[in-house]
């Protein structure tokens, strides 16, 4: 008889990978074995959590929910765990960060000097790259990462949920009216991310999954959200973005929100990343547990929620 928190391990895992084969995989079981333990859970809830087809899955609503609840719970469980069990227990030393590049000069390094008054004897370096960076190769203690995660071996830790905003300047609003449809958006200049398929530099993608695809204009073209928020509070055109890079330009009104008739995409979450072969050390569990807290604090920022 499959055990509830296998099941909700599995349901979580392939949420995170994309499905259950992947999930099978990292927790060490058949595809057919994972999709039991899924089942039972379904059925022990009372409630679909995900809606499967042969090429995806899809949360809905009451598995979005739960979801929002089984991610904590079940990194609160490992870490209950490690700390029982870690020998190592001195924080101190260098540890080194990878970072991308907004989320690390809005979010990270602002509490840098806040954590070193709790753990003076740490030092950390922050590698700010959006590139994908392998932490085993390059010699990285862990990585902080925004969005959807790919099927990957490394440890993974949700920190927070990331919303996801379509914005223009009230200037560009004044003088091309504001689309009141996502149809609408291809006569408008907009402004794309080109390490983004979802937000990108020909189309936008909108709905629950995604499944709306939507031909943008792309007048800008930029890798990196700053320059394209810059670029958008100028009056260029109007960018689809994550909402913490947008979030003092709407708070101040330099940018306007803009509400479509289909739901903006699910922008996945603020993610820790670890080596899949080692017990983090007692300096990464304490800049994590500091991250988790921070990001906590900073959910209205994050999802607008």
């Amino acid at each position: 008889m499959p055990d509830r928190l296998t099941g909700i391990e599995v349901f979580t895992a392939a949420m995170r990978l994309g499905g259950l084969s992947a999930a099978g995989r990292e927790l060490g079981m058949s595809p057919a074995m994972a999709a039991r333990h899924l089942d039972a859970l379904e059925h022990r809830l009372g409630v679909t959590l995900v809606h499967r087809t042969t090429r995806r899955l899809a949360l809905t609503e009451a598995g979005r929910q739960f979801l929002d609840k089984a991610e904590p719970l079940l990194a609160g469980l490992a870490e209950a765990e490690e700390e029982a069990s870690a020998t190592k227990v001195t924080t101190a030393g260098p540890l080194r960060v990878s970072v991308p590049v907004s989320f690390g000069w809005l979010h990270i390094a602002p509490i840098a000097a806040a954590f070193r008054v709790i753990h003076p004897d740490i030092t950390l370096e922050l590698g700010m790259n959006d590139r994908y960076v392998d932490l085993m190769e390059e010699g990285w203690d862990m990585a902080v990462r925004i969005g959807r995660l790919s099927d990957s071996s490394l440890i993974a830790r949700k920190l927070a949920s990331i919303g996801m905003v379509v914005v223009a300047a009230p200037a560009y609003l004044a003088s091309r009216g504001a689309p009141a449809t996502v149809a609408e958006l291809v006569a408008h200049d907009c402004v794309g991310f080109t390490l983004s398929e979802t937000g990108g530099v020909r189309t936008w993608s909108f709905g629950v999954g995604g499944d709306i695809k939507v031909p943008i204009r792309a007048v800008l073209k930029a890798n990196n959200g700053d320059a394209l928020a810059a670029a958008a509070v100028a009056g260029l055109g109007i960018a689809y973005m994550p909402r913490f890079i947008a979030a003092a330009a709407l708070a101040d009104g330099r940018l306007v929100r803009l509400d479509m008739d289909e739901p903006v995409i699910d922008g996945g979450g603020v993610y820790a990343l670890t080596h899949p072969d080692r017990r983090p050390t007692a300096k990464t569990r304490a800049w994590i547990g500091f991250l988790a807290a921070e990001m906590d604090a900073r959910r209205f920022e994050l999802t607008g929620r």
